[in-house]
């Protein structure tokens, strides 16, 4: 039986260390964090991904602890209506298919999923890889040596085995000149339920979505130039960048920025692709945004990285481990797809923050014109349905 190392615990690694189980492989799972994640943002989630969460049995749960929000509505300074569309396209477009979560709740999902099948450590990383003949020899920090047939990175934009492997992310990473921060509170009024509600004006964004147990989340988006706000890892430094930006008495930032100062978790990143020439390397591949990040812009990264998860599995499974032809033919069937879904994130990035008043007047007279019959379908369509045809692959 062959044994995989999986870095990540968050969509990508679970997901495949529940179809390599399937396929007879043995898998383990390592992640830095001493427990599942939580907290982050919430994910509109369809397609592909949605499809192969079914087919892992998750449906059920999946409308259960999810968000059906029918509305997205932009406001002015003042609060009042601008522009805006109701979801239902979308539910017509997905057959229903369709359904927002956070992304913490949809990787604790997958990590129950795989339930005793998979050995997890918590609290404990990757420090170096030796590929050797027939193993690859890993060290990690607290437990030491170790040696698996195969190594798959699914750690995320910032991922350390790519750095271990492939080299600095700099080689790789495009940064698409935004940043991005989410939050939770407990008890913030108004409450809006099913509605995301956004506030923007040129080159910042922040919108909130209701969530349960008196719970709301906030979503920041705004643009950057300056390379000292690329790194910041500080807490207090992060808070104060947003104090900085959204420090004003448009709409709500007042009472957002006050719920923020009593927030004790803050998700905040760059926006940015990974894009790179090869996914794989002798017995190490990676997986998800490790190795094919489209951004947040593009609202698919948790799909994506469930379906490279997928065709990976089955990939190996289809050619009984043989790690050469297994990796060649994932990155064969995957990388038309996901370039065509880079390409469309660029070109949408600036619908989240505009960075200029006429911008901003163009994204709101296009998202009013969805109201015109058959409008949406036209607009949103091509980037809705997937266009890729997923391999029959056949599991034990």
């Amino acid at each position: 039986m062959k044994t995989v190392l999986i870095s990540g615990l968050g969509v990508a690694g679970p997901t495949l260390a529940f179809w390599l189980r399937t396929a007879g492989f043995q898998p383990t799972l390592i992640e830095q964090a001493p427990a599942p994640r939580s907290g982050g943002y919430v994910i509109d989630f369809w397609g592909l991904g949605y499809d192969i969460a079914e087919r892992m049995g998750l449906r059920d749960e999946l409308d259960r602890i999810g968000y059906h929000i029918s509305e997205m509505r932009i406001v002015n300074e003042r609060g009042k209506r601008v522009a805006g569309f109701g979801t239902s396209v979308f539910l017509e477009l997905t057959a229903g298919r369709y359904v927002t979560i956070a992304r913490s709740a949809l990787s604790r999902l997958l990590v129950e999923k795989i339930g005793d099948g998979a050995e997890m450590i918590f609290g404990d990383e990757i420090q170096s890889l030796r590929e050797c003949e027939d193993c690859v020899e890993v060290e990690l920090v607290q437990q030491g040596k170790r040696r698996f047939d195969l190594v798959v990175g699914a750690d995320g934009l910032h991922s350390k085995v790519r750095g271990l492997v492939f080299g600095p992310q700099d080689r790789f990473e495009r940064r698409l000149g935004y940043m991005v921060a989410a939050f939770e509170t407990t008890g913030y009024r108004p409450r809006d339920d099913d509605v995301y509600v956004m506030f923007g004006d040129p080159g910042r964004m922040v919108g909130r979505v209701t969530l349960r147990d008196d719970r709301t989340l906030f979503l920041f988006v705004f643009d950057v130039g300056a390379a000292e706000l690329l790194n910041l890892s500080d807490f207090s430094k992060r808070k104060a960048i947003l104090h900085a930006r959204f420090g004003d008495n448009a709409w709500e930032c007042p009472r957002i920025l006050e719920a923020l100062d009593q927030a004790d978790d803050l998700y905040f990143d760059r926006v940015s692709q990974i894009k790179m020439p090869k996914w794989s390397q002798g017995r190490i591949a990676l997986v998800g945004d490790a190795a094919y990040c489209v951004s947040l812009m593009a609202g698919q990264g948790s799909a994506l990285a469930i379906t490279g998860a997928y065709v990976l599995a089955g990939e190996l499974a289809k050619s009984s481990g043989r790690h050469v032809e297994a990796f060649a033919n994932y990155e064969k069937v995957l990388r038309p797809f996901i370039e065509a879904k880079q390409r469309g994130a660029e070109r949408f990035a600036g619908a989240f923050a505009p960075k200029s008043r006429w911008g901003l007047f163009l994204r709101n007279q296009l998202i009013n014109a969805t109201a015109i019959p058959g409008f949406a379908r036209i607009a949103f369509g091509r980037s809705v349905v997937d266009s890729l045809q997923l391999p029959a692959y056949s599991w034990k």
